[in-house]
């Protein structure tokens, strides 16, 4: 079996860390900033030439720490240069608003203006508070501090008194500034009214409550559903542990002033009140008649026409005021654009064709790898065509179906689609040719899928030359029905289907056999000879997967690209610490900053696609754009950017879709349904925000720019996140790393069961005839699963009636979506429709939905009627559900010895995930929490298949004498063995899931009293309750996946974890709870290996994981059904499985079409 292309793991055993002798201090070595030359030279790529090379080895920890340390700081500047009186007097106005905006922050309902603070500080100063001295305090550390003008709404807060609109931790009133009387004075005078602002933005509190014993700060752990919430409250010492840090800062900030002075011999007081000037806040009513200070050259003040270069834009941010180095050393890449190669086609096109070719496109030549494809056709070849986006595929399927068309007025087409957008971007480029076209400007082309209206699918059905669907409906509408679409089906001539790289693992095994349905229903009605065409951009075995899923051998491979490609440049852009100069200050905002930058993409007249992984995150990202549009003065452009991912209506879809094609939009931010290769319009950058899972998903969204041969952009903005900031720190890996290859899995017996029944549904199964479509596995299904006739035909079983294609979910769609209505103004208007799955942690009364980047409350949540209603309100403060997700087994059906070393076992059985969502934070801007409400909603419980495997109680002991956390080892050896799962079981990164260890329950220090089992859990993420059978397979492979990660674990050259060993893109919870040495000695001991405990690390001294409150607890055994026992298998070899694993006949079934 061909393996899939993992991250690599170097060959070299690295030294087990030795026991640090005691009373040495570690080694702090402080992170240096990336110098200017590093951040901003671009390092030039050719293109179409083998880019490979060694994969950059990262050093060990001593040699390079991690940039973000808890415990470390900035380094501290001093100075031989005593004071002038003047810089004492601003040190003690900087103590004094350091501890006065301190104390305001632990009243969350006191906004920080300059009048809110002004007689707090003068009290402490004995002298009146100057804008000029707070401007100069600014000049000193000017990263450390806003102050400015905002307006009035931007400074909306909820009030949350000890008696006003809280009960038990619900909020029933809100209200806002525009409440109070000042507001409706001004409001009648018509005047906007601005606040000046001050605030430290280089850290803040974290939010606790009070002892229900002592009265004393206390960190926020468990059943705050059950606390009387007033007010978020914190704890002198870290108000103080926060003061300091502050003052420290500013001493240094002041020490390095005046040395810098002394080297210029310039006076540090004419300095610094020379220098305030640029730091006094202006509001804007007075900003026109105020001559601004000179500033770098800003965007346009109007959206050009007619844009700059990409390298010009880019070296205009890099020279703006807030660039601090975000583009990370050696992560501005130049690929050299590429001309045109040509081919001839081997037939000559009808001179209609060729004109229509023309005015629709001005296409006079055809690209080298669109003659050699279209021939391949022509001469009676399958044809797969795997080239770079954007490089012309579609007219590889649209030539060969328009020649048919003109031959055989006769002849059907079906283009299959894996998403609705692609769909609709395919059927209007055809529609477009159509009309050019004499005699065929009539021919019915159109969409068949869930949004198509009733009354017009028969229409479609018998009069549409091509239609353009999607497997979902082939699958449970067309062939159900073969007997309304057989004269379609009989004169089909070409099947289409685009995206090949998504038919992978699961999903690619559902649509395999949906194929196979589909050429046995032809070949029964005399059609023998349809012809698969099929492209990608991202596949690394195009020819092997080609035939694994539509069955078929006579197969060509275009890969060489012909089409032109512009100049293109990429970049990978860090998010910068708040504070840029103090690591420890932590990640900002990379929402803000994705907004920013994708805003002055916008202002410069470029066109921007932003992607997101998750759809709150696309409507998040959306309310930021706003905020930052209006920040710049220029809130019309908010109008230019708008969302699309899943859940919209089809109305909102089909608008949004038309305005994306016509060219209407400046940006577009979306989840990964905008992905694939829909045309939408001339794009020149594509910003990814967080490091997209994969690297072939990274390259398919990059390659959405520069559609249109001119030069364009592609950012990757690092989150804060592990997997971000490994990629950050090794950029290289982005362009060198190979593309995965795919594999379907067609041994999978559920999913073969599945479509058994559905193919012997839609027409009777004789086995001897049918194994050519099905495998060798059919025999033995249809005698034990089918019903069986006095004819010698199988019939679909009972059970699976009237509808089976209903009974085989081949993506886990749901149904019984909910409603999300606007009630404003009465409307009434449904904004989008949510899964269940999705329902009870997207709505939820007195939370706030977001759609479109606009914020609405939820007034009422019906989960008996499946509605929720919501009002669209004006707030600057959001919602985060507050939930936990317990993944227990609870029936053992199968158990097996994992080692002949070992007595450890692993167990298969029904799992149930049980999610309870208990309550939601109300969220100001900076995330900051403002409030915990509880909520009433009952548990949700999904039944799954999964395996098992307990720790056994030596690990526990070795790691509790070690003081490691237990939940962090448990957690990294999970990670490690789901990263190798596809390398022993066809299956894809998420078709197998675990329960990943979340950072506010693992480091508490306050007892919980939701213990977790010591237990390895993996479960199948799709099937429903009867699993996927992927959880199945690797259960046989359990010795091999722990043992090949037990190695993997061991030999891997980092020191604390990182994705080639223990760390997963997919982890829910970030990598936060990670051990590298918890997970090798939980590893060892299930294999039965010995284990050098006087290696190990020595607890969070010698390892960057937290130690709080034990959350796990000793594993019980779970027994079988009735509570049974089961009998243990004992360990059975290698041999057997390991050749199943390296025999590709009996995982790839591949038929040669039935001849006549």
């Amino acid at each position: 079996m061909a393996r899939i292309q993992a991250a690599s793991v170097s060959n070299q055993v690295v030294h087990r860390r030795k026991r640090k002798a005691p009373g040495k201090d570690p080694i702090s070595v402080e992170a240096q900033p990336a110098t200017s030359d590093g951040a901003e030279s671009a390092t030039t790529v050719p293109t179409k030439t083998h880019d490979g090379g060694k994969k950059p080895r990262r050093t060990k920890k001593s040699e390079k720490p991690a940039l973000l340390r808890r415990d470390s700081s900035n380094t501290f500047v001093e100075s031989s240069i005593p004071w002038p009186e003047h810089f004492k007097k601003l040190a003690q106005l900087h103590r004094a608003l350091n501890l006065v905006y301190t104390f305001c922050c632990s009243r969350k309902h006191l906004a920080t203006t300059f009048d809110t603070i002004k007689s707090a500080v003068e009290g402490h100063i004995k002298r009146p508070l100057l804008i000029e001295d707070v401007a100069q305090v600014k000049t000193l550390v000017p990263k450390a501090i806003n102050f400015s003008y905002v307006d009035e709404d931007m400074l909306q807060v909820t009030i949350m008194g000890e008696e006003d609109g809280v009960k038990g931790g619900r909020a029933e009133h809100f209200r806002s500034l525009r409440e109070d009387e000042n507001y409706i004075e001004t409001q009648k005078s018509g005047e906007s009214r601005e606040f000046l602002l001050f605030e430290f933005i280089d850290g803040d509190l974290k939010r606790q409550v009070q002892h229900p014993k002592t009265g004393e700060p206390t960190k926020a752990t468990q059943k705050l559903r059950n606390e009387e919430l007033k007010m978020p409250v914190y704890s002198q010492k870290q108000m103080l542990g926060l003061i300091e840090k502050r003052n420290k800062k500013f001493t240094s900030a002041v020490n390095e002033f005046l040395n810098q002075c002394a080297k210029e011999a310039i006076e540090p007081v004419l300095k610094i009140t020379s220098e305030e000037r640029e730091f006094i806040p202006q509001p804007t009513s007075s900003r026109s008649g105020t001559p601004a200070p000179e500033q770098s050259k800003g965007p346009p003040k109007k959206i050009p026409k007619e844009r700059q270069s990409i390298s010009e834009i880019v070296r205009e941010i890099t020279e703006m005021e807030w660039y601090t180095h975000q583009i990370v050393p050696d992560g501005h890449r130049v690929f050299d654009p590429q001309p045109p190669v040509y081919g001839e086609l081997n037939f000559p096109l009808s001179q209609n064709l060729v004109n229509a070719l023309y005015n629709t496109r001005s296409i006079t030549q055809l690209y080298s790898h669109q003659a050699e494809a279209i021939n391949n056709l022509h001469d009676g070849h399958n044809v797969i065509v795997s080239t770079s986006t954007s490089s012309g595929k579609s007219l590889i399927y649209q030539i060969p179906m328009l020649n048919a068309l003109e031959k055989d007025p006769d002849s059907r087409g079906m283009y299959i689609f894996p998403t609705k957008a692609l769909a609709q971007d395919q059927r209007r480029s055809l529609k477009e040719i159509l009309k050019y076209m004499p005699g065929l400007e009539n021919v019915i082309t159109e969409t068949f899928d869930g949004d198509t209206p009733m009354q017009e699918r028969n229409e479609i059905r018998d009069e549409g030359r091509i239609i353009f669907t999607n497997p979902d409906m082939l699958h449970i509408t067309i062939l159900p029905q073969e007997g309304s679409w057989r004269t379609f089906l009989k004169n089909l001539k070409y099947v289409v289907v685009d995206e090949l790289h998504v038919y992978n693992g699961l999903f690619g095994a559902h649509v395999a056999f949906i194929m196979r349905r589909l050429r046995r229903i032809c070949a029964a009605l005399g059609n023998r000879h349809v012809k698969f065409i099929s492209c990608s951009a991202t596949v690394a075995n195009p020819e092997e997967h080609m035939k694994t899923v539509f069955g078929v051998e006579k197969v060509r491979v275009t890969d060489f690209d012909g089409s032109p490609s512009g100049r293109k440049e990429f970049v990978c852009w860090n998010t910068p610490f708040k504070d840029p100069e103090d690591p420890t200050s932590g990640r900002g905002d990379t929402f803000a900053e994705t907004a920013r930058l994708l805003c002055q993409l916008i202002l410069r007249g470029v066109r921007v696609i932003a992607f997101c992984r998750v759809r709150k995150q696309c409507e998040v990202l959306i309310g930021a754009v706003r905020t930052e549009f209006n920040n710049l003065e220029r809130p019309e452009c908010s109008a230019l950017v708008v969302g699309y991912r899943g859940g919209y209506s089809p109305q909102d879809r089909r608008r949004i879709e038309q305005e994306m094609f016509a060219g209407k939009l400046m940006g577009i931010v979306a989840t990964t349904a905008l992905e694939l290769g829909v045309d939408i319009g001339s794009l020149d950058a594509v910003i990814s925000m967080g490091f997209p899972y994969t690297i072939a998903n990274l390259r398919q969204q990059s390659g959405r720019a520069g559609r249109r041969n001119k030069d364009s952009l592609s950012v990757l903005v690092g989150d804060c996140f592990a997997t971000d900031q490994h990629y950050m720190s090794n950029p290289d890996e982005i362009f060198t790393k190979p593309n995965c290859e795919l594999q379907v899995d067609l041994t999978n017996e559920l999913v073969i069961e599945g479509h058994v029944q559905c193919a012997a549904y839609e027409m009777p199964i004789k086995p001897d005839e049918d194994e050519k479509f099905f495998g060798k596995l059919l025999r033995e299904v249809a005698e034990s699963r089918l019903t069986y006739d006095s004819l010698g035909f199988y019939h679909c079983h009972e059970r699976f009636r009237p509808q089976p294609s209903k009974c085989v979910s081949i993506r886990d769609t749901e149904d019984g979506h909910f409603a999300v209505v606007d009630i404003t103004h009465g409307r009434n208007v449904v904004l989008e429709e949510v899964e269940p799955s999705r329902a009870f942690f997207t709505v939820y009364e007195g939370g706030i939905f977001l759609h479109q980047g606009r914020t609405y409350l939820v007034k009422e949540f019906s989960p008996e009627r499946r509605i929720a209603r919501v009002t669209l309100v004006k707030i600057d403060w959001t919602t985060q559900q507050r939930d936990y997700t317990d993944i227990d087994p609870i029936e053992t059906e199968s158990i097996r010895r994992v080692s002949p070393t070992s007595l450890s076992r692993a167990f298969f059985g029904a799992i149930k995930i049980h999610i309870v969502v208990f309550g939601f934070f109300k969220l100001d801007q900076k995330r900051r929490i403002l409030d915990a409400v509880a909520v009433d909603n009952p548990p949700v419980d999904i039944f799954a298949k999964g395996m098992w495997l307990d720790v056994p109680r030596s690990a526990l002991e070795i790691l509790n004498a070690r003081r490691l956390n237990l939940a962090a080892g448990i957690h990294a050896a999970e990670h490690s063995i789901l990263s190798l799962m596809p390398n022993y079981v066809i299956s894809m990164p998420g078709d197998v899931r675990t329960e990943c260890k979340v950072a506010l329950k693992e480091f508490a220090k306050k007892p919980s009293q939701r213990k977790r089992p010591a237990r390895l859990t993996f479960y199948d993420a799709k099937g429903g309750a009867g699993g996927s059978g992927i959880a199945a397979k690797a259960f046989e492979f359990i010795d091999l996946l722990l043992r090949r990660a037990c190695e993997r674990v061991g030999q891997c050259h980092c020191t604390e974890g990182c994705v080639e060993c223990i760390c997963d893109e997919r982890c829910k919870e970030k990598n936060m709870v990670m051990s590298k040495a918890g997970a090798e000695v939980i590893l060892r001991s299930l294999l039965g290996w010995e284990i050098d405990v006087e290696a190990l690390p020595w607890g969070p001294e010698d390892e960057s994981v937290q130690v709080g409150i034990e959350t796990v607890v000793e594993a019980a055994e779970v027994r079988g059904r009735g509570g049974r026992n089961v009998e243990v298998r004992e360990w059975e070899g290698e041999e057997g499985r390991v050749k199943r694993e390296k025999g590709d006949e009996e995982m790839i079934v591949i038929k040669d079409e039935p001849e006549d």
